[in-house]
This record gives C-alpha cells, structure tokens and sequence, in this order.
C-alpha cells in the first residue's frame, strides 16, 4: 500500500531526511522510532502529500504520489502532529464538516460520524463545543477525523499524546485491531506502544533508517540479548563470578549484587554461544551445588538498541 523509495527532504542547507526507503502492506502496522529532530515527522508529511520531497518516490497503493495526488490522498486518513480544530463547533459538527470535505456521500455521513464517534470513545462530548474538551478528547476528535471516510491507509503521528494512561490503552487496541485490515504507520516516544501494537518497526536518526524488523527482530539485536541473568547463592559471589568467566561461552561476567554468601550477575554471551549459554550456566549451578534463586534468558529490550543505535550530537 506505501511504497518509499530513496527520500530526500531539504530544508536550505538542512538535510531533514537522507534517503530513507520502506514499504508497509495492507495488514500491517509500522511503527516510526526516533530521537526529536531524526526525521519522522517529515518523513510522514511527505507520505500524506501535505510536504514535497525534495528527491526519491511515494507510491501509494502501487501509484506515483505525484502523478496521482488526489487519488492517492483520498485513500490516506492523516493525523498530523498538534492536529488543528474549529474551537467554535461541535464534535458531531466538527467530524460532519470532515465528512462533507473526505467526499463521503450525503446519505453516508451521519452513519460515518457514529461510526468515527463510537470507535474512539467520543460518545459522551458529542454535542460538546471543541474549546470545552479536555486534550484527551481533543486528541480522540482529531483521530476520529482521520477514520471518518475508513480509509485504507493511516499516517499517525503520535496518536496517543495527552492521553491518559486508559486512553492510551484504548488507542493502542483500537490501532492494532484496525490494522488486520488498513496500511499503519504512527510514530510514538513510547517504545511499549511498539510492542503492544506494531507488527513492524523503523528506527530512524539523523534522516535515515539505521533499523528495521519485527519487534521481536529489533530487540534480539540489543546487546542484552541472549545474556543468562543468575541470582545464585552457595559460594562466595568472587568464587562464582569466577567460575562463570571460565565457560567458553560466556564473554563478560557483570556482577549486579554480590556477598559472601552469593551472587547476582549477568552473564553476557561469546560470540555465537547465545543458543548455549543457559545450559552452560545451569550445568555450572548443578556442578557447583549451587542454589538458584534465578535464572533467565534475556530476550533483549527495544529501549537498550534504541539508545545504543541512536547517539546525540555530544555522543557521536
């Protein structure tokens, strides 16, 4: 349904966004990481036709954004950052006047403001002036007006702001249930939004994509990833730190708590000896008589790459 290639947006000597390509199908949810400033925002706006690029092509639903302005526009529902509002309308009236504008037909948009209404919690402000709202519904007003006309494509950036923590929840159901049948993409700060949501996710920086993959694919990628956390008691902790830097498998011994009585550590795999690494350490417990208290394997955490991989202009 989305299909970038090679983008390039330019702001005088400003490189806002630096090649970036992807695609997302019907079915999926994209989810958009970065630090402020790396590029996503943009990168969206060019997506929804709202900015031109400088370089690089848009399709949407396999046809040049460019060529086929209109048509494509007509399948995309966009929430834009800080999303404006008439202060002066209504919800109900607010979502019609978005209805009239979308093309929906006369005979449809009572039937489509009930629907939009209905699907983001908007019951109980309906006939409530837009300056009344609390940011909450406000945002929910916004969302609302990007489903009126049920498009096949969403542009969401940062859909759940100033929500509070049921709204977002709310939200963040409502995207992935949506997104069994519509093309996603939003942009969030909250890297649990990713995985609560997301069937994929791009981390942008400095205008390009330096990740991309499942959620499950990104946070393997984490140098956590594959260590063996052990809370173990039995020998002094320097006699067990000792032991476990002595496995083959094992590359680092990082000592969380110790005593004379045990141990507290992450044990960071050897090269290629992730897959071995917990048989090894528990076989190393079993000979040593040592009584776990704990044992994991790490999955690795999407907040642990995105700091590795994203570094500020102090850090580079």
């Amino acid at each position: 349904m989305i299909e970038v290639e090679n983008l390039h947006k330019h702001f005088g000597a400003k490189v806002a966004v630096d090649g970036v390509s992807f695609t997302v199908k019907k079915g999926e949810v994209l989810g958009f990481l970065g630090p402020n400033g790396a590029g996503k925002s943009t990168t969206m706006r060019m997506v929804t036709g709202f900015l031109p690029a400088t370089s690089g092509a848009i399709k949407i639903d396999g046809k040049d954004l460019e060529e086929n302005e209109i048509a494509a526009k007509s399948k995309i529902g966009y929430l834009p950052e800080a999303a404006p509002l008439y202060s002066d309308m209504t919800v109900e009236g607010f979502l019609k006047f978005c209805a009239e504008m979308r093309g929906v037909p006369a005979g449809e948009i009572q039937s489509a403001v009930d629907d939009a209404i209905k699907t983001t919690f908007l019951e109980p402000v309906r006939h409530q002036s837009v300056d009344t709202l609390s940011k909450g519904y406000r945002h929910r007003t916004c969302f609302a007006q990007s489903i009126i006309h049920d498009p096949e494509i969403l542009i969401l950036d940062e859909p759940t702001d100033g929500l509070d923590p049921n709204q977002k929840h709310e939200i963040r159901q409502l995207i992935k249930r949506m997104g069994e049948t519509k093309a996603i993409i939003f942009s969030t700060h909250i890297l649990e939004e990713v995985e609560a949501s997301c069937t994929r996710a791009i981390i942008i920086d400095r205008g390009r994509v330096i990740a991309d993959g499942t959620p499950d694919e990104l946070k393997a990628k984490s140098s956590n990833a594959g260590s063996v956390v052990l809370r173990a008691a039995g020998l002094a902790g320097s006699g067990i730190k000792a032991e476990l830097e002595k496995l083959s498998e094992s590359r680092e011994v990082e000592v969380l708590e110790s005593g004379d009585d045990g141990i507290h550590a992450r044990i960071l795999p050897a090269k290629g000896k992730s897959a071995e690494l917990g048989k090894a350490v528990s076989a190393l417990c079993k000979d040593k008589s040592l009584t776990v208290e704990e044992i994991h394997v790490e999955e690795g955490r999407l907040d642990e790459l995105f700091r590795e991989i994203t570094k500020s202009d102090n850090e580079a």
